[in-house]
């Protein structure tokens, strides 16, 4: 079996590696893809897009390879061969703006917990970034325009104080061997996505919208990364 090493779980803001060509081909199309050993690149899953980024001069789009289970570089044309070795890029400002999206789900759904709201879905994708919350039989029902806009109000100043606190960002595996993420003591969930390293690294966290729809709480948001310290 082909062995690939998954630096983004390790590592949201190592962008650049030279590495290997471990497997090529072509996909159902006719359009080329590479594995390569080191692989930077967070394909799309868990309500993150998919980075973007190079294989040497070769623009490409990680993608998960249903037959080996790899990560692979799509880049339509032909691309390097097996063996050869490449130096690969993510697209850095894009992969910050997906870590601060993707955290900034994690902390907006710490503050719809305080409301007795639990996760029923996550979309962190920019322009759509939103969390789909199911209320407890006690729990907050915004359910007309005052109600949400008291609502989103008290979901920003949980937003605020936890960004203030600059609690930090740890992603560690449990005894079942799950990744899990921290936001300090505030939140944990399993998580296969990229984060910042604290809290103090987003930026412009805006709760734009509380919505209730077919019984369920939508909270949209936006964020982005600061200045990379």
């Amino acid at each position: 079996m082909v062995h690939q090493s998954v630096l983004y779980l390790d590592d949201t803001y190592l962008t650049e590696i030279t590495t290997s060509v471990i497997a090529a081909g072509r996909d159902d199309a006719g359009g080329a893809w590479v594995a390569v050993r080191d692989n930077l690149f967070h394909p799309q899953g868990g309500g993150q897009p998919a980075d973007r980024g190079w294989a040497g001069e070769w623009e490409v789009v990680p993608v998960r390879h249903a037959a080996t289970g790899l990560v692979v570089l799509a880049g339509g044309e032909a691309g390097p061969s097996e063996g050869d070795v490449v130096h690969t890029r993510v697209d850095a400002g894009l992969r910050l703006l997906h870590a601060a999206l993707h955290t900034a789900g994690h902390l907006v759904e710490a503050a719809s917990r305080a409301e007795g709201w639990t996760l029923a879905g996550s979309n962190h994708f920019p322009g759509q970034a939103r969390i789909e919350l199911t209320p407890s039989e006690t729990g907050t029902r915004p359910a007309d325009a005052e109600d949400r806009e008291k609502a989103a109000d008290r979901l920003r100043a949980f937003v605020a104080a936890a960004v203030a606190d600059d609690l930090p960002v740890i992603a560690e595996h449990d005894a079942e061997g799950r990744r899990i993420v921290r936001l300090g003591d505030l939140h944990a969930a399993p998580c296969g996505g990229t984060h910042v390293r604290s809290l103090a690294d987003l930026a412009q966290v805006t709760i734009t919208a509380v919505k209730l729809k077919r019984g369920r709480v939508r909270v949209s948001y936006t964020a982005s990364h600061r200045p990379p310290r």
